[in-house]
């Protein structure tokens, strides 16, 4: 078929593209790092702790050439280490197209917890799952706008849509990610940049390498339809879908990748 009788002109390709991923070190981060990479693009791998930054970093460029990842060891609670995530971002690629608010933490937070560990849990929660996503974008901004095509995925949970008792916290800051994503795609719409949430359910990740893989294979029989827990890459690849020039009319949608779980009634 000519050019003249394609259906569309919209590229599937972010090469070129540089990419921020918060939580970058491990689990769907770690993917979607790797997957951005594989796609072209320059990614900027932020975590917690040198070596295990460093370590992604290593791969990716072993890969790809030493241009390809940054590492920058980030505390997404500090807005001084997230100014200084994207001044570095900056600094290294002179661009910065795409934000993945990926970072997040699951601390137990219970009504019949000890005040003080309850209190302290709730802070950190709600600082790394929320409002870091926040802060990030707000730093980001100008940079994306400038883009012309600018990105921002944020990574939620099935807990915005169901829920575990003792992690009220975790819940409350997902559910968050979610009402934070609508708000902002509505106001940056116009500018060019599209808010995208993701809600990864059962995964296999170090959020939930503890759980017995017994149970892990019988809550899947349970409650997923797919029957099984979702693996890092398959969250990474929707995480692309919404980065894409192609997926230029998806803004404020909250997307669950969970196999099914949330809509299985019986």
């Amino acid at each position: 078929m000519s050019a003249a009788g394609r259906l569309t002109e919209l590229s599937r390709s972010i090469e070129g593209r540089v990419a921020i991923v918060t939580g970058g070190a491990s689990g769907m981060g770690r993917a979607t790092a790797h997957l951005f990479a594989d796609e072209g693009a320059r990614v900027v791998v932020a975590d917690l702790g040198v070596d295990r930054v460093d370590a992604v970093v290593g791969e990716i460029t072993a890969m790809h050439g030493d241009g390809a990842a940054l590492g920058i060891v980030c505390d997404v609670a500090d807005q001084s280490q997230l100014r200084v995530l994207v001044d570095g971002t900056i600094a290294w690629a002179g661009r910065l197209d795409i934000v993945v608010n990926n970072a997040g933490v699951s601390l137990v937070t219970s009504a019949f917890q000890d005040e003080d560990e309850f209190e302290d849990n709730w802070a950190r929660t709600i600082d790394v799952n929320l409002t870091a996503h926040a802060r990030l974008i707000r730093l980001a901004l100008a940079h994306l706008v400038a883009s012309g095509a600018g990105r921002i995925v944020n990574i939620a949970s099935t807990e915005s849509i169901v829920a575990t008792a003792g992690l009220a916290a975790y819940a409350a800051s997902k559910a968050g990610v979610a009402g934070l994503t609508r708000s902002l795609a509505v106001e940056l719409g116009r500018h060019g940049v599209t808010v995208n949430c993701i809600c990864p359910g059962p995964i296999d990740t170090g959020m939930t390498e503890a759980i017995p893989q017994d149970a892990k294979d019988t809550y899947a029989r349970r409650r997923v339809p797919l029957r099984r827990y979702g693996i890092p890459e398959e969250v990474a690849h929707m995480t692309l879908n919404l980065c894409l020039p192609s997926s230029s009319f998806v803004n404020g949608a909250t997307i669950a990748v969970d196999g099914g779980m949330t809509i299985r009634h019986t």
